[in-house]
């Protein structure tokens, strides 16, 4: 039923009267809260902590001729992503209130979004979770090409042309999973985990796999999509791309990758900590160069990925919680940043940092959002960045997979990206808020935060601060989860 819900609730909503967007905008945003209600209470008061195992299972066959089942439920690693999504799309739908323009469709395609990210999220089943995965880029491309920018067709022609090429990849490796060593295919996710297969065959499927999620996540080199989706989008879809989209490749990783297919695993995870370092050093050099306000943050958001990558590379408990951490961390940190950049095009309709000045008298609430928020980007010590990357790089240190000296250069090299982050996200706000360039224009009065803007600002500040300060609470829902994971590689 969660599953299902947005997208049936957002199908009637071309049956609602022609009064106006503010019918439309209410029932969405009450559909988006609804959702988030039902899974806060389905995780409230049906779902164990402590158990390992899937909980909240669904399972129906739902085409007899090729034995395909719809099978749903979620774990300790589903868990969060799925809370996030829950809470990052209702307050998207709410920041999109500037939308006019086919408003039915706009906010129906906001909610086809909703179906297929939580689906992705709790799918239990190989062929479903490809599925879900392609129900979500119909919406992206079509919220990018209608209510885009200037060069919107140019950059939604490029996300569909690189994540469609890549779920040919994704499709591969399914069908391959599926058909191995049986006429009958099995698409379950728990008799995959219990499949062994050729070392080389492994790695045939691991590499289909891994361009998939690298497309999404995205991994240098295959990123070029994302600076340009983010530079065009409309800032509601930006906070859904950066919030969830690029973290159900990072999922998908863990979930298949991990999972999966781990003596693969084993032998990639090198190459994905060499590229997770490579990628931030080269993302946050590169973040300084942008003009676009947007594009800027959308490399800090590729930095900030590699991360996770290094995470999920490191075969360790403390590595692959830091990287769940990140995870739910950066959707907070980026939906938020793209949201505050989209409210600031709002009032001054400017992209370029260069044209930008002095915007720290005229609205000083989105100043100090925006500030506090740039700081938890750069990782501030009792934000979420800080603690999510701390326990990332103490993850690294403490693997046994690594010889010390190949740790001490990987940690070396990541905390110049480190110092890097500070310099771009120094040099935005710099760039934007300070400055005489606005403060002596004429006729220069711009509206400082309203209360919806403010309502959204603080309520995605709170959990940063919260989880920087108590992570504990990410980690008891993952902790037990990433025990079983990581005890594949050491006891098999």
């Amino acid at each position: 039923m969660v599953v299902v819900l947005p997208i049936f609730a957002g199908s009637l909503i071309f049956f609602l009267p022609h009064r106006g967007n503010k019918v439309i905008r209410g029932y969405t945003i009450f559909i988006c809260a609804l959702e988030l209600l039902l899974i806060t209470y389905a995780f409230y008061y049906h779902f164990q902590l402590d158990d390992r195992l899937m909980q909240l299972t669904e399972d129906y066959k739902w085409i007899n001729f090729f034995d395909f089942y719809w099978r749903l439920g979620i774990d300790g690693l589903s868990i969060g992503p799925i809370l996030l999504t829950g809470f990052i799309t209702t307050l998207a739908t709410l920041a999109a209130r500037p939308v006019t323009r086919d408003s039915r469709l706009f906010h129906f395609l906001m909610l086809a979004m909703y179906s297929g990210q939580i689906g992705s999220f709790s799918s239990r089943d190989l062929l479903l979770f490809f599925i879900m995965w392609e129900l979500e880029l119909i919406p992206v491309y079509l919220l990018l090409s209608v209510w885009g920018g200037k060069k919107r067709l140019y950059s939604a022609t490029k996300f569909i042309l690189y994540t469609a090429g890549s779920s040919v990849f994704f499709l591969m490796g399914v069908l391959g999973i599926g058909l191995y060593g049986s006429n009958e295919p099995t698409l379950n996710f728990e008799t995959s985990a219990n499949q062994s297969y050729p070392v080389a065959l492994e790695i045939i499927f691991y590499i289909g796999f891994l361009i998939a999620f690298a497309v999404k996540s995205p991994i240098i080199p295959l990123h070029t999509w994302l600076p340009d989706t983010h530079g065009e989008a409309h800032y509601s879809t930006c906070m859904l791309l950066a919030g969830i989209l690029l973290k159900m490749g990072a999922y998908g990783l863990v979930r298949i990758n991990m999972e999966l297919l781990p003596r693969a695993h084993s032998l990639f995870a090198p190459w994905l900590i060499i590229v997770g370092t490579i990628q931030i050093i080269y993302a946050a050099s590169a973040s300084p160069g942008q003009r676009n306000l947007k594009k800027r943050i959308a490399y800090s958001s590729i930095s900030h990925m590699g991360f996770i990558i290094i995470g999920i590379g490191s075969i360790s408990d403390m590595g692959l919680n830091g990287a769940i951490l990140q995870i739910i961390s950066h959707g907070f940190i980026g939906a938020a940043l793209f949201f505050l950049a989209g409210t600031s095009f709002d009032r001054i309709r400017l992209v370029y940092l260069d044209e930008m000045g002095g915007m720290a008298i005229p609205v000083p609430k989105i100043f100090t959002t925006f500030s506090i928020l740039s700081m938890a980007s750069l990782a501030l010590p009792g934000m979420s960045g800080f603690v999510a990357e701390l326990i990332v790089f103490l993850g690294l240190i403490t693997s046994q997979k690594f010889f010390l000296i190949t740790k001490i250069l990987i940690t070396f090299v990541m905390a110049i990206g480190m110092i890097l982050t500070p310099i771009y996200s120094l040099s935005m706000l710099r760039q934007m808020f300070y400055g005489y360039k606005f403060f002596n224009a004429p006729n220069s009065y711009f509206f400082d935060s309203g209360p919806r803007e403010l309502f959204v600002s603080i309520s995605i500040l709170l959990p940063v601060i919260g989880i920087g300060i108590y992570p504990d609470f990410v980690f008891s829902l993952s902790v037990d989860k990433v025990e079983d994971i990581i005890s594949i590689y050491f006891y098999r």
